[in-house]
């Protein structure tokens, strides 16, 4: 003869645990972020908020699905050339790690070859991999560098960042005019003549 079975919910629940933030989706979340900062997610300007969100969110870090090395070595040339290579004003746009606000500036790249050179394009597309991530301009900075670096071995790389920090403008202290500089020098642009030379041209007006 069938038996009831009696289901009892609360001893479910102690047995299968509390819901973990895996079980929801990040448009979820989204809106649990919206309902906290007091809005409704469900009023008309609000209902596809989430969507776009995690598709922006997709896009502005998508540096940590490339890698640096491998865009590099798809353009590598041998070139009899061993003066300086610049490319300067690659425009930049990142998100830093603390406040999860903008960053964005410009970024100067030199280097002098030894054998090898970077497609011009590259420079560019490595500033972006690097940007697409959170981050501080610091790291940022040194990273470039070390990825040109590890990349073509050349006499020596630098790197100049310059940006405006929304987290500085928007929030906290709240000045706006102020500016954030960060530089990495490898190989001979750790000396005196060829750092100065990159400094010079980096701030010279780019009329072509």
């Amino acid at each position: 003869m069938a038996q009831t079975v009696v289901i009892n919910k609360a001893a479910i629940k102690e047995l299968i645990g509390p819901p973990s933030l895996k079980d929801f989706s990040t448009q979820d979340l989204y809106r649990e972020i919206l309902t906290r900062i007091g809005e409704d997610p469900t009023r008309d300007g609000l209902q596809a908020t989430p969507v776009r969100v995690e598709k922006s969110m997709a896009y502005l870090t998508k540096g940590y699905q490339e890698d640096a090395n491998e865009i590099l070595r798809g353009a590598l040339f041998d070139v009899d050339y061993d003066e300086m290579v610049i490319v300067k004003d690659v425009e930049m746009y990142s998100l830093c790690e603390h406040h999860m606000l903008p960053f964005f500036g410009k970024v100067h790249v030199a280097y002098i070859p030894k054998g090898k050179v970077i497609g011009l394009s590259k420079i560019a597309r490595l500033v972006e991999v690097f940007a697409r991530r959170l981050q501080v301009q610091e790291r940022m900075t040194r990273q470039i560098a070390d990825a040109i670096q590890e990349a073509i071995a050349p006499q020596g790389v630098g790197v100049v960042i310059e940006a405006r920090h929304l987290c500085m403008m928007m929030r906290g202290i709240e000045k706006q005019n102020s500016s954030t500089v960060t530089s990495a020098m490898v190989g001979v642009f750790q000396k005196k003549e060829p750092r100065s030379e990159f400094l010079s041209l980096v701030r010279q007006p780019g009329n072509i």
